[in-house]
């Protein structure tokens, strides 16, 4: 069955940097436009970035530029997202997002807590 695992989530000080990995089975990876996106505490789901195509194309939100980049290796399954000078307010719930034409698949998440 389709499955999406994140993992490297944790606590991190503010200024720390982390990088997430989501591990994909279960479907033709490659095929799939790859995408993270967070949820904090009482608020909406947001897009963070996207990676699609065999050229890897990557696409950010206005707010996520700078400081996230999403990247992916077919040959694993796996696409990351690596966060630098990480602030309190990207303290949220991070999930990855598998789309094509017909399907979205969505990963349980990993939470990343930024505090001193």
């Amino acid at each position: 069955q389709v499955q999406l695992v994140e993992s490297g989530g944790g606590l991190v000080q503010p200024g720390g940097s982390l990088k997430l990995s989501c591990a994909a089975s279960g479907f033709t990876f490659r095929n799939y436009a790859m995408s993270w996106y967070r949820q904090a505490p009482g608020k909406e789901r947001e897009l963070i970035a996207v990676i699609i195509g065999p050229g890897g194309i990557t696409n950010y939100a206005d707010s996520m530029k700078g400081r996230f980049t999403i990247s992916r290796d077919n040959a694993k399954n796996t696409v990351y997202l690596q966060m630098n000078s990480l602030k309190p307010e990207d303290t949220a719930v991070y999930y990855c997002k598998a789309t094509n034409k017909e399907y979205d698949y969505w990963g349980q998440g990993t939470q990343v807590t930024v505090s001193s």
